[in-house]
């Protein structure tokens, strides 16, 4: 049942909704989180702030990031059967193009009867002691339209984790000192994967610190090997570009475009000499002469120490750092292509790739989804670290298995020495699968007792870096959901009253 309300000293009118399940992002994890919880006869919303739904699997990131194919099942495994499907493929697929990702998850949603409410951005929360009993949105591209929902359950799917910040569930931002949690691996990392070469001067006048720093380059000291810092690693866009003339549209010069932003590019060439376009862009091939293009090597995508401010930042700088990311990444691409000081044989690699004609036609053939690989990180009821990601501890409690490796692309780029290196960049396999525990996506019962946040978990960096893949998302997605119809039918919308067992056998339920 939904009405009309005219809020007094408000310009706007607010629709009121009421439902059982209210997801928030219509991410991978809040698409087969709507899904689940449909399915298991709630009612359901689902808001994404965007007008797109699917999140980064259908933003460009089409080379699946797994660690073991095992740990991918339940709906999760259903997506990529399904994508198979759309190749006409028996089996999974985890290569895929965008439209197709997107087309899939349509699908999802069609079937369940869920109709995301677009695009419609998190604007306050009202609770009552630990309970959340409303939360308030306004239309992202007209903020005057409100709308309140009331529900049983909430289930955060965003990658800022707003609705939980919001809900003043505890969290943090940035790496843990390794003293915090006797890891190795967490807080300031200077190893030597995607990592300048020794002798790479980082003056704008080589030799001269007078001269001021290349852009790129941070000012001050990265401070010491496993310190906490406020520090984010970089974000980036998965690129999708194509090679077929037919589907094919020119890279042009980009709003904003200087190419004084990719001097330490050059610089980085004279030392170490070009091969190949590939040497600053991991190109993995997707199908129908597709890309998905991601970060690589010491001067890549990865916009390096512009996205601190981004998970604490309002709606407006958001935007704005979204705006310098889109500006950077397109503005390399055209640098590649067309500037006289990159070498011919690179120069026309590159322009042999434009944007695609059949992708993101909304956006300009370009992904509106920057990849947040980080963002805050919920403080909940148990916090996964490496020692589990490493298997020295293991949990009893799961609702989701993880594999891959702790990844951490590099958090800044400073002077070190004189020359120019980046920092935060781990890349440290996992020996095996590990669980999940179902009390990293509960907050604390007295902080909220009707939230799930199986995005934002709770984690330290370094093992959310290992966590943080959209196949575990999806699986962490249907156990929330899952958790939340418990939470309903048996325990007053308490999350934390939920067993594991228990939505782990509605998971093996499922078809």
């Amino acid at each position: 049942m939904s009405w009309l309300v005219l809020l007094q000293g408000v310009s706007a009118i607010v629709e009121e909704k009421e439902t059982d399940v209210c997801i928030y992002g219509a991410t991978s994890a809040g698409v087969i989180a709507a899904y689940t919880a449909k399915t298991q006869g709630k009612t359901v919303l689902l808001i994404e702030p965007t007008t797109r739904i699917g999140g980064l699997s259908a933003g460009g990131l089409g080379e699946t990031d797994i660690g073991k194919v095992d740990i991918i099942q339940g709906l999760s495994l259903d997506f990529y059967k399904r994508v198979g499907r759309k190749y006409g493929k028996d089996e999974p697929a985890f290569r895929f193009e965008p439209s197709v990702a997107l087309s899939v998850y349509k699908d999802f949603l069609r079937e369940a009867g869920v109709e995301p409410l677009m695009p419609y951005r998190l604007r306050s929360v009202k609770k009552k002691g630990n309970v959340i009993s409303s939360i308030v949105l306004e239309k992202s591209d007209n903020t005057k339209e409100r709308m309140k929902i009331s529900a049983k359950v909430f289930v955060d799917c965003s990658y800022e984790g707003d609705l939980m910040a919001k809900s003043g569930v505890s969290y943090t931002v940035g790496r843990e000192s390794n003293a915090q949690y006797n890891e190795i691996y967490d807080g300031v990392q200077m190893l030597d994967k995607h990592q300048f070469p020794d002798g790479v001067d980082p003056y704008k006048v080589k030799g001269d610190p007078k001269s001021g720093l290349l852009y790129g380059i941070l000012k001050g000291d990265m401070g010491k090997s496993g310190e906490a810092d406020r520090c984010v690693q970089a974000y980036n866009y998965r690129i999708t570009l194509t090679n077929d003339p037919s589907n094919q549209l020119p890279i042009t010069k980009p709003e904003n475009y200087d190419p004084t932003r990719y001097e330490l590019l050059l610089r980085w060439k004279e030392v170490e000499p070009w091969t190949s376009v590939h040497d600053c862009f991991g190109w993995s091939f997707m199908p129908n002469n597709k890309t998905d293009i991601n970060n690589r090597g010491a001067f890549s995508t990865d916009m390096i120490g512009e996205n601190w401010d981004y998970p604490e930042a309002n709606y407006k700088k958001r935007d704005k750092i979204r705006k310098a990311h889109l500006d950077y990444t397109l503005g390399l691409l055209y640098f590649v292509g067309h500037d006289e000081r990159i070498p011919d044989s690179i120069r026309k690699r590159m322009l042999a790739w434009g944007l695609p004609k059949d992708e993101y036609q909304e956006t300009a053939h370009f992904t509106p989804q920057m990849y947040i690989r980080e963002s805050r990180r919920m403080i909940g009821r148990y916090v996964m670290t490496e020692h589990n990601c490493q298997g020295r501890t293991d949990v009893d409690d799961y609702v989701g298995w993880a594999a891959y490796t702790m990844d951490s692309h590099n958090c800044g780029r400073y002077v070190v020495n004189g020359m120019v290196k980046n920092e935060g960049d781990v890349q440290i396999r996992c020996p095996k699968p590990y669980n999940v525990s179902y009390r990293s996506i509960t907050p604390i019962e007295e902080e909220a007792s009707n939230l799930l946040v199986p995005v934002c978990l709770s984690a330290s960096h370094i093992a959310y870096g290992s966590i943080r893949m959209e196949p575990v998302f999806m699986v962490l997605g249907e156990s929330a959901a899952i958790a939340a119809c418990l939470a309903i039918d048996n325990f007053q919308n308490c999350v934390q009253r939920v067993s594991s067992s228990d939505v782990m056998r509605k998971f093996n339920e499922i078809p």
